[in-house]
């Protein structure tokens, strides 16, 4: 059974940074694409960061630059660095882990960012 676990969310203000990280189980992880999505309540669920098998990055627009996805292979693990936080990337940040075969994927159960004074 798919089991992400995320963690790192908190609190933060504007122009600070977090570190969260997406430990995955039950799949073998190097074979799957792996991607940071975040939702806001009444809002769709939005497209962070994603990294493919093979190491290639695709960023939503307003986290290029702020933003970076990273990935351990030997520890079954995703990251996403985000620098100089804005309070707009308020929301919860889900972890996903996809293949061609399941593109909906697996979901964590999300982390909390928040970005305030």
């Amino acid at each position: 059974q798919v089991q992400l676990v995320e963690s790192g969310g908190g609190l933060v203000q504007p122009g600070g940074s977090l570190r969260l990280s997406c430990v995955a189980s039950g799949i073998t992880f190097s074979t799957y694409t792996m991607g940071w999505y975040r939702q806001v309540p009444g809002s769709r669920r939005e497209q962070a960061a994603v990294i493919s098998t093979d190491g290639k990055q695709y960023y939503g627009e307003s986290m290029k630059g702020r933003f970076t996805i990273s990935r351990d292979n030997a520890k079954n693990t995703v990251y996403l660095q985000m620098n100089d936080l804005k309070p707009e990337d308020t929301a919860v940040y889900y972890c996903n882990a996809a293949t061609v075969a399941d593109p909906f994927g697996a979901w964590g159960q999300g982390t909390q960012v928040t970005v305030s004074m």
